[in-house]
C-alpha cells in the first residue's frame, strides 16, 4: 500500500467515526430529556429533602456509616426526606436512616462498571436510574433543602464543589452545606484557606461562610433547622 493509499483509508475512516458521533449524539438528545422529564415528574412530588452524600465504599461497621443513618433518620423526624446516589455504602446508611424513620427515601442511581447497585431501603416508586451524571447532579441540587456530605471519594468532591459553584455564582438560591468529619474535611479546607484563598486569592473570604463542618447528626438538624427558622420557612414550605 502506497503512502497516498494508506491516507485515504486513514481520512475515511476518520469521517465514518465522525458521522457515528454526530448520528449518536442526535440520538443521545432524546435518551437525556427523557431522564430530566423522568426526574423532573418523580421528584417534583417528592416534598422537602435533603441530599445525602459519601463513598460507595463505606462499610455498614464504619462509624461514618451509622453517622449517616443516624443523620437521616433524624432528618426525618424533622420533617425532611432523604435523596442519595442509591448505591451502597454511605448512600445505604441514609436511605436506610429515612426508611427507619418512615421518611422520604429517594435513589438516584447511576450506571456504573464497579460499585453502584440499588440498596434495598429506596422507597419503590422513588428510585430512579440515570445513564447520565449530569442529569442526575441536577436532581441532587433542584430538589434539596440542604447537603450533607460524609466522606467519600472524588464523586461526593465533585457533587460538593458543583453545589458550592452553584451557591457562589448565584445560580441557584442559598441553602446549607454541611461536611460531616472533620477530621475528614479539615486538611481541604485548611488547603482552600491557605492556598486559595490567602497565596492566590482565586476565592474570597465570604465564600468560606457557604459551608460548615461538623461532627455529630445533632449539628446537622441544628443548622438546618436554624437556616430556615431565619428565612421564616419550614420544611413543609
Amino acid at each position: 500500500m502506497t503512502p497516498n493509499e494508506d491516507k485515504k483509508i486513514r481520512e475515511k475512516l476518520k469521517q465514518k467515526t465522525w458521522n457515528e458521533i454526530k448520528t449518536n449524539d442526535s440520538w443521545a438528545i432524546f435518551k437525556i430529556m427523557a431522564e430530566f422529564v423522568d426526574g423532573y415528574e418523580k421528584l417534583s412530588k417528592i416534598g422537602p429533602c435533603v441530599s445525602v452524600y459519601g463513598s460507595a465504599r463505606t462499610k455498614p461497621d464504619d462509624k461514618y456509616y451509622k453517622l449517616a443513618e443516624d443523620i437521616s433518620y433524624k432528618l426525618t423526624q424533622h420533617g425532611y426526606g432523604v435523596i442519595t446516589g442509591g448505591g451502597p455504602g454511605i448512600m445505604e446508611a441514609g436511605n436506610k436512616g429515612a426508611h427507619r424513620g418512615g421518611g422520604v427515601s429517594v435513589g438516584l442511581n447511576i450506571e456504573l462498571p464497579f460499585e453502584q447497585h440499588d440498596n434495598p431501603y429506596i422507597d419503590k416508586d422513588k428510585s430512579l436510574d440515570f445513564d447520565y451524571f449530569f442529569v442526575r447532579k441536577v436532581m441532587f441540587v433542584k430538589y434539596a433543602q440542604a447537603f450533607v456530605a460524609l466522606p467519600g471519594g472524588f464523586g461526593t468532591l465533585d457533587e460538593l464543589f458543583e453545589a458550592l459553584t452553584l451557591i457562589q455564582t448565584e445560580k441557584i438560591g442559598k441553602f446549607p452545606i454541611i461536611m460531616v468529619g472533620s477530621e475528614f474535611w479539615s486538611g481541604l479546607m485548611d488547603w482552600v484557606k491557605s492556598t486559595l484563598l490567602k497565596k492566590y486569592q482565586n476565592v474570597s473570604e465570604k465564600d468560606l461562610d457557604l459551608f460548615t463542618i461538623v461532627d455529630s447528626a445533632d449539628e446537622v438538624l441544628e443548622i438546618i433547622d436554624n437556616f430556615y427558622a431565619k428565612h421564616h420557612l419550614s420544611p413543609n414550605f
